[in-house]
C-alpha cells in the first residue's frame, strides 16, 4: 500500500433554486411551527420541470471542475453516490458525458477516457461508499490518478406523511487525491457496521400482491419513523465500537476531545440525538459511574436499570414487526437523553461538536446521499471564515444507510486547508432562491409542470425525453440533456 497520504481536496454543492419554506408550509399543512422549527429545520428546495438527479451531479462536478482548475485529463474515477435513480442501467457514466459535452463546449478537454464510472447505492451511504471506494482506486491501479465522487438525491415523500417536512434535492461533488489540500484519510482508521433490518426505510421497484399481477411503485420510500430512529442510533453505535476497537480508543475520551463532528442528517434533530445518545453509552464503564448516576437521577430514571439498558443492546430486527414498529428500543436512555439537554454539558460535548454549518443545513432538508458532505462542505466553509485554527485536528464524517449500514470515518485536515475550503462557496450555491407557493409545490411534488419564473443558465437542463419503440430506433423513456450556457 502506498504511504503517500490521500484524501480531500476541494467541494462544490448544487442546489435547485426552488424552495419551500418550512413555516409557509406549516400554515398550508397545519404542521406545528415550533415542533418542525426545532426538530426539522427552516426550509428545503425541491427540482424543477427540467432537473433531475443526474443533471445535478453534473452541475456539482462543473463547478468543481471550474473552481480548483482540475486538470481533467487526470480524473479516472468518477463514482455517483445516489439512490434516486432514474436509470437502472447506467449512471455515473451519464453525468460524465453531460460534463464531457459542457467541457468541450467551453473549449476545454473532456474527463479522461480512461476512467470508472460506478454507481453506489445503500440508501443515504451510498455517497461515502463511493468515497472509499474512490480512497482505494487512488492507493492502489489509481496512483498518480485524481478521483471524483458526486452525491446527488431527490428526497421525497407522501403529502401528509411525518417524513414530507424533511424533503430536499441537491447534488455534491468532492475532489480526491494524493496529497490532499482539505483533509487526509485513512480507512485504517475507520469504522463500520451492517444489520439487515427489513422494513425500516425501503424503495420497492415493484411488487406482486398474491393475484398474480405486478405493481410498479414510485420513488417515494416505505418507512417507519420510530423504527428508523432506533436503527440509526444502534448502527451508529456499533460503527463507533469497531473504530474504537481497532484504534484502541476510549470512547468516552474520544468524543470528549473531538474537534467536530458531521453525521448524516435526515433533519435537524437527528444527528444531535445520535450523538447524545453515543455520549450516554459511553458512559456504561465503572469510571463513568457517577457521571451517568447523576443524569439518571435528573431524569428520574433507575440507575441500574439504565445501565442494564445501555449494556444489552437489543437486537434491532426483532423491533422490525408490526406489533413492536411503534416500541422505542431504547426508552430509558431516550428519557435521560431528553433530560441531558437541559444539563450545561450538552452544550459542551454535543452541540457544540455540530455546530458548523448547522444554520446552512436547516435550509437544505434531507439530501440523502448528499446529507453528510454538505453538512461537511458548510462546516469547513464557516470554520475557514471563523479562522479556526483546524490543521491537524480531527474531524469524525459519520455516514448511514437505512437498511442498514453505517460509516464512522476520521478526517485530519492539512496545514492550508483554509485556502481550498474557502472556494467552497456554500453562499452561491443557496443564493437564488424562488419561493414556491402551495399551488406550485403540489404540482412539482407529483411531477407535474409548474409555472415558474425561472430562466437556467450555467447549468444542464432536461431538453427533452425519448418516447421512441419501433423495431428500428428505440428511445423511449431516455433523458436528453443541454448545457445551458
Amino acid at each position: 500500500m502506498s504511504k503517500t497520504s490521500i484524501g480531500i481536496s476541494g467541494m462544490a454543492v448544487y442546489v435547485p433554486p426552488f424552495r419551500v419554506d418550512l413555516q409557509t408550509w406549516c400554515d398550508w399543512s397545519g404542521a406545528d411551527r415550533n415542533k418542525v422549527r426545532d426538530v426539522v429545520g427552516s426550509g428545503f428546495r425541491l427540482p424543477g420541470p427540467r432537473q433531475g438527479v443526474y443533471t445535478m451531479a453534473a452541475n456539482a462536478i462543473l463547478k468543481l471542475v471550474e473552481r480548483y482548475d482540475v486538470d481533467t485529463s487526470q480524473v479516472r474515477f468518477l463514482g455517483l453516490g445516489t439512490e434516486s435513480s432514474t436509470d437502472n442501467s447506467a449512471g455515473a457514466i451519464i453525468v460524465k458525458g453531460m460534463v464531457d459535452d459542457a467541457l468541450r463546449q467551453q473549449g476545454k478537454a473532456p474527463i479522461s477516457r480512461n476512467c470508472e464510472v460506478p454507481e453506489f447505492k445503500h440508501a443515504c451511504l451510498g455517497g461515502v461508499y463511493a468515497i472509499k471506494n474512490a480512497l482505494r482506486f487512488l492507493q492502489t491501479d489509481g496512483q498518480n490518478a485524481k478521483a471524483i465522487v458526486v452525491c446527488s438525491d431527490i428526497a421525497l415523500y407522501e403529502q401528509g406523511s411525518s417524513g414530507e417536512p424533511t424533503q430536499g434535492s441537491g447534488a455534491v461533488a468532492i475532489l480526491l487525491e494524493a496529497d490532499p489540500a482539505i483533509a487526509t484519510i485513512d480507512l485504517r482508521h475507520a469504522g463500520n457496521a451492517s444489520d439487515y433490518r427489513v422494513v425500516d426505510f425501503r424503495k420497492p421497484i415493484q411488487y406482486t400482491n398474491g393475484d398474480g399481477r405486478t405493481y410498479a411503485c414510485t420513488n417515494i420510500p416505505v418507512f417507519n419513523g420510530r423504527y428508523s430512529a432506533s436503527c440509526y442510533v444502534d448502527e451508529l453505535l456499533a460503527a463507533l465500537d469497531d473504530m474504537y476497537g481497532r484504534r484502541n480508543l476510549d470512547g468516552n475520551c474520544y468524543m470528549r476531545e473531538l474537534s467536530a463532528v458531521f453525521m448524516h442528517r435526515p433533519f435537524k434533530r437527528m444527528p444531535e440525538n445520535g450523538w447524545g445518545m453515543a455520549w450516554l453509552f459511553s458512559l456504561e464503564g465503572e469510571e463513568h459511574a457517577d457521571e451517568l448516576r447523576g443524569y439518571a437521577a435528573a431524569a428520574g430514571v433507575d440507575f441500574d436499570a439504565l445501565r442494564g439498558e445501555i449494556q444489552n443492546r437489543p437486537q434491532l430486527s426483532e423491533f422490525g414487526v408490526q406489533e413492536r414498529i411503534a416500541e422505542n428500543a431504547f426508552p430509558l436512555v431516550s428519557k435521560v437523553l431528553r433530560s441531558f439537554r437541559n444539563d450545561p454539558a450538552y452544550n459542551e460535548i454535543i452541540r457544540d461538536k455540530m455546530r458548523l454549518g448547522c444554520s446552512t443545513m436547516v435550509e437544505l432538508g434531507n439530501l440523502y446521499t448528499g446529507a453528510l458532505p454538505a453538512w461537511f462542505a458548510a462546516g469547513l466553509e464557516q470554520a475557514a471564515n471563523e479562522s479556526l485554527q483546524l490543521a491537524g485536528k480531527e474531524i469524525l464524517l459519520f455516514g448511514y444507510g437505512s437498511g442498514d449500514a453505517a460509516e464512522a470515518m476520521p478526517v485530519v485536515l492539512v496545514p492550508g486547508w483554509e485556502q481550498a475550503a474557502a472556494r467552497i462557496d456554500m453562499a452561491g450555491a443557496m443564493a437564488g432562491a424562488i419561493e414556491l407557493s402551495e399551488e406550485q409545490y403540489r404540482l412539482l411534488h407529483a411531477g407535474s409542470t409548474a409555472d415558474l419564473d425561472y430562466q437556467p443558465r450555467d447549468e444542464f437542463i432536461v431538453e427533452r425525453v425519448g418516447a421512441a419503440s419501433g423495431a428500428q430506433f428505440q428511445d423511449k423513456g431516455i433523458e436528453y440533456y443541454r448545457f445551458v450556457d
